[in-house]
């Protein structure tokens, strides 16, 4: 089992997806730090000058941190745009390689209404 794990480890796939896993955690970090630092300040000038991830409203006994959440929507937004960005590269870097796609032949044209009706007309006369 041992021998297993360590073909699994060495293969490229899990080596790929570890160091994916650390870049985005180092990515989602400069992106917190965007949003926390920059985005929000730029925001609260917007709104008055308050603190944006502070604004919420009580009810009852509960806090609803509206700012937080709309913090972790902006967040996720950059993300997304940056992973789309980057797939969507990644996809035309590997289509400049290939071939276009030549158009598949055209089947062979059969024979039209009239030539089959004079078929069955002569097929009928030799009867």
């Amino acid at each position: 089992m041992l021998q297993e794990f360590k073909a699994f480890i060495a293969r490229g796939n899990a080596l790929d997806m570890a160091v994916g896993i650390i870049i985005g955690a180092a990515f989602t970090a400069i992106v917190t730090s965007l949003v926390d630092d920059l985005v929000n300040p730029l925001i609260g000038l917007f709104v008055g000058g308050v603190d944006f991830s502070a604004i919420s409203f009580g009810l009852g006994e509960a806090q609803f941190m509206i700012g937080n959440f709309v913090n972790a929507v902006i967040k996720f937004l950059i993300v997304a745009f940056v992973v789309f960005m980057l797939v969507r590269t990644v996809n035309r870097l590997a289509s400049l390689g290939k071939k276009p796609a030549e158009p598949a032949p055209k089947a062979p044209k059969g024979p039209s209404t009239e030539e089959l009706l004079i078929e069955i007309r002569d097929a009928l006369r030799a009867r």
